[in-house]
């Protein structure tokens, strides 16, 4: 099979503007795409709809993200991957996290899915990771407010992170033992926002502790790019630190600090991925609005160009 049959396309680019299956991936199937990742804004009815509609059209469901489906009681505004913390302190809120990725992963043993797509919560911190970006955007990168800024941000989170990242392992050891009973693999994503876990540190900490399990790093170009620009880690590292251990990625570019474009709309290396991919690794192109139509046909044969 060459890649562009296994390059999937993430729902996030469209399920936003859809509340029938059928015409969602009928859209998906216009441009190309024969497998998809489900995006974690999804509610059970358009879940099953979509899991339906694939079948007749012979598109692969490869991986979730979690939350998929939405948990209850929430709209698809509110069931951001975060809703619920599986780093929280708060018992209750860490049961309800590990409790709606257990049926994220039940989904992903029903469609067929290889992998769940994880964050791990966050340190309960103001998160200044927006502030950070809007000294970038004005030029300041590297002058003293932005490096008094960033140190602080580091600071705080350092001093914070060690009671949530404990939970956070809690969570992951229980999602372990239950994602090897379903026959799904996990993979703990890149993060965006600094006060989110996991680190590009705790990554390996994670890799280590469940070394030879169903969890595995999952690479997000956009995120680790983000990383590098803001001068947090350099994007090369995650790949060669956790390269051996990869089960997947998300492939969108980035300008500047707005990351989720199509590839080729700004000016990440897509490149520098290829000695990391494998064959098996999952590969998910996750554009968001308003990339077009067009936008994604030009992102698909580019990157199958680069990967294949």
């Amino acid at each position: 099979m060459t890649l562009r049959g296994n390059l999937a396309i993430s729902t996030s680019w469209n399920a936003h503007r859809f509340n029938d299956g059928a015409k969602l991936l009928f859209e998906i199937n216009q441009l190309g795409f024969k497998a998809i990742e489900l995006s974690f804004n999804l509610s059970s009815s358009l879940v099953d709809s979509i899991a339906k509609e694939s079948r007749r059209l012979g598109i692969s469901i490869q991986s979730l993200h979690n939350y998929c489906p939405i948990p209850d009681g929430l709209t698809p505004n509110q069931a951001l991957p975060d809703c619920y913390s599986l780093a929280s302190l708060d018992k209750q809120e860490r049961f309800l996290a590990v409790k709606y990725t257990k049926s994220s992963i039940d989904t992903a043993s029903r469609l067929g899915a290889k992998a769940v797509v994880l964050h791990c919560g966050r340190v309960q911190i103001p998160d200044l990771t927006r502030q950070l970006i809007n000294l970038y955007n004005q030029g300041f990168k590297d002058q003293a407010d932005f490096i008094k800024l960033k140190e602080e941000m580091i600071r705080q989170r350092n001093s914070h992170a060690p009671a949530f990242f404990e939970q956070a392992l809690n969570s992951l050891d229980e999602l372990n033992t239950y994602a090897k009973i379903k026959g799904v693999f996990l993979g703990v994503e890149t993060r965006f926002y600094h006060c989110e876990i996991p680190d590009i540190f705790e990554i390996g900490v994670i890799l280590k502790k469940f070394y030879n399990s169903q969890i595995y790093y999952w690479h997000d170009t956009g995120h680790a790019q983000l990383m590098e620009n803001l001068g947090l880690a350099k994007h090369k590292d995650f790949l060669d630190l956790y390269g051996n251990s990869l089960i997947g990625v998300h492939l969108h570019d980035i300008l500047g600090c707005q990351d989720h474009l199509a590839p080729l709309a700004g000016k990440m290396d897509f490149a520098l991925l290829k000695p990391y991919l494998a064959k098996d690794t999952l590969k998910v192109i996750e554009a968001h609005y308003p990339a077009t139509a067009e936008d994604l046909i030009k992102s698909r044969d580019f990157i199958s160009k680069i990967y294949d």
